[in-house]
């Protein structure tokens, strides 16, 4: 029988390769630089606005970082070179703030059931590009189809993960550390998993016009995710995510306050050692008392759990502040294309990270207008100056087959940032 994960000569060579290269990034006085700034940036003590950019997402047929410059020949270690070589792309070409650090992570191999029930989707066919797409909800009247949902069910191979673990330990163990440590979920809030299991329209009618209905599916989700998570707890899965970690909605999760006071090297990692990111893009229609009564509350009890929470993505959130100023341990806010900039800012002040998000349209349509995003990130700095800012580029699915475009906006608002300051 074929071993599928032996490795040739070839392959090891050039995963030790990049794998030296990773760590001799990890000591250099501009990643180095950049960590302090994170750091400062979290507590309170920022220098300087941090820039971010996404890469990762863009579906373009010229990528920033294509498949051709992959050199392994086998597929698990294509896999790996491509992480590697993604963390190198981001110092050498990006140059943003993302910051490398002295290891390679991997996850422990979590699998995890549906609800009974799974949305039925349509895709148009769009030549393998992003388009629009429907579904089926599978339980699309509160009343009567309800009981076709029930709690997760998960599982965890150790065995597995620890012997992927044991394979690239062999590989460049001894140059590059490998470590368990990842996430098991993006965000906590809830609302867009309603919106596919009972669809959008009847959502938003249910409101409305069953409330009593749209309490229960939030109360059932909101159990079922504090029941994963204490599950990951208990079985000892969880984590840290304050270092490099993609907190958030694209922040870093560099702090000094996580783990809780008192953790010591070693011990199992908790709920309140970690960040936690909430939203509800989906609730935008909604007003904000319904959204304080039907989403908010089963949130909050989903908040309190972690150590710090960072709120929202893409939605409007100066219209709810008012509510969302509630959580306890709010640390970040998402300052999406759809704020009003000046009215968050002055809510936010100094003492939560203002957490900007320009409009990919500024560096993805097919004319590249340098005089727009300079006056975007000028507008940005000059509403929050009082802020702690971190501008972020996401949400990138074309650069217009232009994937220089991306390092040139960060270069950009590096000059705005110098010549606001």
């Amino acid at each position: 029988m074929t071993d599928k994960y032996a490795l040739s000569r070839h392959d090891i060579d050039i995963l030790r390769r990049l794998a030296q290269r990773v760590v001799d990034i990890t000591q250099s006085p501009v990643n180095l630089e950049r960590k302090a700034l994170w750091y400062k940036h979290d507590a309170g003590r920022s220098e300087r606005p941090m820039i971010l950019a996404e890469a990762f997402d863009v579906r373009d047929e010229v990528l920033p970082l294509p498949a051709s410059v992959l050199e392994c020949d086998e597929p698990w270690t294509r896999g790996v070179e491509g992480r590697l070589r993604f963390q190198i792309y981001q110092f050498d070409v990006l140059r943003d703030d993302h910051v490398v650090e002295l290891y390679f992570n991997i996850n422990w191999r979590v699998q995890v059931s549906d609800y009974g029930v799974q949305p039925f989707e349509y895709t148009a066919d769009n030549d393998g590009r992003m388009g629009s797409k429907r579904w089926d909800p599978p339980i699309p009247d509160l009343d009567k189809d309800f009981d076709k949902l029930h709690p997760r069910t998960y599982s965890v191979d150790r065995e597995a993960t620890l012997a992927r673990k044991n394979r690239l330990e062999k590989v460049f163990g001894d140059i590059l550390p490998v470590r368990i440590r990842g996430p098991f979920w993006w965000t906590m809030g809830m609302t867009e998993l309603a919106m596919k299991l009972h669809g959008f329209e009847n959502l938003m009618l249910n409101t409305l016009d069953n409330p009593e209905g749209v309490h229960r599916l939030m109360a059932f989700l909101r159990d079922d995710h504090i029941a994963f998570a204490e599950w990951l707890e208990k079985e000892g899965l969880l984590g840290l995510n304050n270092e490099n970690d993609y907190i958030g909605s694209g922040s870093m999760g560099y702090t000094h306050h996580l783990p809780q006071p008192g953790k010591e090297a070693g011990d199992p990692v908790q709920l309140k050692d970690q960040w936690v990111l909430l939203e509800s893009q989906e609730t935008v229609g909604v007003g904000p008392e319904q959204f304080e009564e039907l989403f908010f509350r089963y949130q909050l009890s989903i908040a309190e759990r972690f150590g710090k929470c960072y709120y929202g993505c893409c939605e409007p959130l100066n219209t709810r502040w008012h509510i969302l100023k509630r959580i306890p341990n709010l640390a970040r806010v998402s300052v999406s294309p759809w704020v009003d900039e000046e009215v968050i800012a002055n809510e936010l002040g100094s003492d939560i990270v203002y957490s900007r998000k320009p409009n990919p349209t500024l560096i993805s349509t097919k004319h590249f207008d340098e005089d727009a995003i300079r006056a975007d990130i000028r507008n940005t700095l000059t509403v929050a100056k009082d802020c702690r800012v971190e501008i972020i580029m996401k949400d990138v699915h074309t650069l217009n087959n232009e994937p220089a475009r991306l390092p040139r906006w960060v270069e950009i608002a590096r000059e705005v940032i110098d010549e606001v300051a």
